[in-house]
């Protein structure tokens, strides 16, 4: 108990690098690192709830991963307990489809997330996903415009409590009638609120088959990105040769912004063994 404690404290730390070291010393690596860890890596959760996290993560912590995103408050404390930090935070209640560009959906998401947001805090959670909203016929000024006013009256709350939120950006394909299909959408209501409390989930994944020009769009974009997504484009598998995006030079192009959060994997994986998977995907991006 003692040293998965002191594993989670320095993950929570800033110091990157001595964690690792660490981590490699529990694992009977010595003092090498698995990792540069100029790209703190973690993966999305969902492919590895049906596994004991007993079982989950020390294997993560070997391969260099840092944490688990898109996890449950109730999942919060498991999580924390393996040694693993929480990069990014569920906000159940708060879908997809019914988001802040609607002013029907704002008292219901104040709610949600003037509730969620003290939680987090307290257990040591730093960021928590939010969405858009699907447009429904909303211009995408309004929709801006909608999602600025939502997120003004959340936003004093994530301050005071050193949360932030982070809205995913997503792809039209796979998600028909997302608003915040386009970073120049998020970029503009990140802007509007002007608060160090409000990023952007940059899926790279989405962004290429919704958009492209990834690298170019990364560096204009860098004050307000405060998260990223991987997965292969356009299957949204493995980051290998069959697809069409080359993460080392993405990768690279995030470390020259001075990124220092956290880039996390969301892809299924092609390998019947999606730990081996997991494993190549972070040697790929660790840049």
């Amino acid at each position: 108990m003692t040293n998965t404690l002191s594993r989670r404290r320095l993950l929570q730390g800033a110091a990157f690098v001595p964690f690792l070291t660490g981590v490699a010393s529990a694992f009977g690596q010595g003092t090498s690192s698995p990792v540069k860890g100029n790209i703190r890596q973690s993966v999305t959760y969902g492919a590895f709830r049906s596994m004991p996290l007993a079982d989950v993560a020390p294997r993560l912590l070997e391969m260099g991963l840092v944490g688990l995103d898109l996890v449950a408050p109730k999942e919060w404390e498991d999580v924390m307990k393996a040694g693993l930090i929480v990069t990014l935070s569920q906000a159940p209640g708060a879908g997809i489809p019914e988001g802040f560009n609607h002013v029907e959906n704002h008292d219901r998401l104040f709610g949600i997330y003037s509730e969620l947001i003290p939680q987090a805090e307290k257990a040591g959670v730093k960021q928590i996903i939010c969405f858009s909203g699907n447009r429904k016929g909303k211009s995408d000024d309004e929709g801006i415009q909608n999602c600025i006013t939502g997120l003004k009256r959340v936003i004093p709350i994530a301050e005071k409590h050193g949360i932030t939120l982070i809205m995913e950006l997503l792809n039209p394909y796979n998600h028909a009638d997302y608003h915040a299909d386009r970073t120049t959408f998020g970029a503009q209501v990140a802007r509007g609120l002007g608060s160090a409390n409000f990023k952007l989930l940059y899926d790279i994944y989405h962004m290429q088959r919704s958009e492209g020009n990834l690298i170019d769009t990364i560096k204009a974009n860098k004050d307000v990105i405060g998260h990223y997504h991987t997965a292969g484009s356009p299957e949204r598998k493995d980051l290998d040769e069959a697809q069409e995006i080359y993460y080392p030079a993405v990768m690279r192009a995030i470390v020259a912004t001075g990124f220092k959060g956290f880039v996390a994997h969301e892809f299924s994986a092609r390998k019947s063994d999606r730990f081996e998977s997991l494993r190549d995907a972070v040697r790929v991006c660790d840049v």
